[in-house]
């Protein structure tokens, strides 16, 4: 059996970040800033870190503006429709509708990339959806009618799976910009929204802006970028797999700081989401720039180097 590889390892990491990312946000809730006003703050504090970095690597961008725009979309899309469907719907429902997202990896990665879905990476996938549904209750989660907000939940998990499969694609674009062009697309996106809508409400103490403007900076950077590199060196379908893990870190952080328990069946689910991350993680790496360079030839803009 071989060692994890550096993308496995710094992937899960990031993955616990994400399954922990419920601590601040719970707080910046009960200080009074949630919802789409948050999501804009968070994000917006990131890009301003981030303007130097896109100042530096903008040499790096004619030829590949057509990856930029995707990546702005589909990133932009994924956060945009995710909070905004916890913040209005139950956040059960919206998570195990979110972390379908390893299907559309897989089927993505099968179509645009030409990544093959053999036995093991079936059982893997099978295992990880098949844990993420039993923490999250089972069948009893589809008691109500699908609406508009399971709708909403879908999307993000399949905007974010294809944020991932652009970001793979688009190999000689420096990390630096594919996230702040993800971050960009949030902020636009969600500052649209807040245009719109009329029930805005900011903090009274807007000291909380400061720990949000931290948590966004250094917390959400540190994470997003860690998840992003991974998954620009891993396939698809496996990094998709591995991400899952978040879903059993935040479970777990919830049963030991909130005192909550677990059922049998949510250890069991548990268990199969580590089983399939485990099982992606010691795979052995498969050749596939041949595949990337099928996708990266029709968004490269004609008549530009690569």
């Amino acid at each position: 059996m071989k060692r994890l590889s550096l993308p496995v390892w710094v992937l899960m990491i990031s993955s616990v970040g994400w399954g922990l990312t419920w601590l601040p946000l719970q707080y910046f809730e009960s200080q009074g800033l949630s919802g789409p006003p948050m999501v804009f703050f968070i994000f917006l504090s990131a890009v301003t870190v981030l303007v130097p970095v896109m100042f530096r690597e903008r040499r790096s961008w004619p030829g590949h503006f057509g990856y930029l725009a995707l990546i702005a979309l589909f990133g932009g899309l994924a956060n945009l429709l995710f909070q905004n469907a916890l913040f209005y719907g139950d956040v059960v429902r919206v998570m195990i509708l979110f972390y379908l997202l390893p299907i559309w990896s897989v089927l993505g990665g099968r179509i645009f990339l030409g990544e093959k879905i053999d036995l093991v990476r079936g059982i893997a996938l099978a295992a990880a959806i098949s844990g993420g549904f039993l923490i999250l209750g089972g069948f009893q989660i589809f008691n109500t009618p699908p609406g508009w907000l399971d709708l909403m939940a879908i999307g993000s998990g399949f905007a974010f799976a294809m944020n991932n499969i652009v970001f793979r694609a688009s190999q000689d674009l420096p990390l630096g910009s594919k996230v702040a062009a993800m971050f960009l697309g949030v902020v636009i996106l969600m500052g649209a929204y807040l245009l719109v809508i009329t029930d805005v409400a900011w903090p009274a103490d807007f000291s909380v802006l400061a720990y949000a403007a931290f948590y966004g900076i250094v917390w959400l950077m540190l994470i997003t970028l860690g998840t992003q590199w991974g998954v620009t060196h891993l396939e698809a379908g496996r990094a998709s797999i591995i991400i899952v893990m978040e879903l059993v870190v935040a479970v777990i952080s919830a049963v030991i700081i909130l005192s909550q328990s677990l059922s049998l069946v949510e250890i069991a689910g548990a268990l199969l989401v580590i089983a399939a991350a485990i099982l992606e993680g010691f795979r052995e790496e498969v050749a596939e720039r041949q595949a990337v360079a099928a996708l990266r030839s029709p968004l490269a803009e004609p008549g530009k180097p690569e």
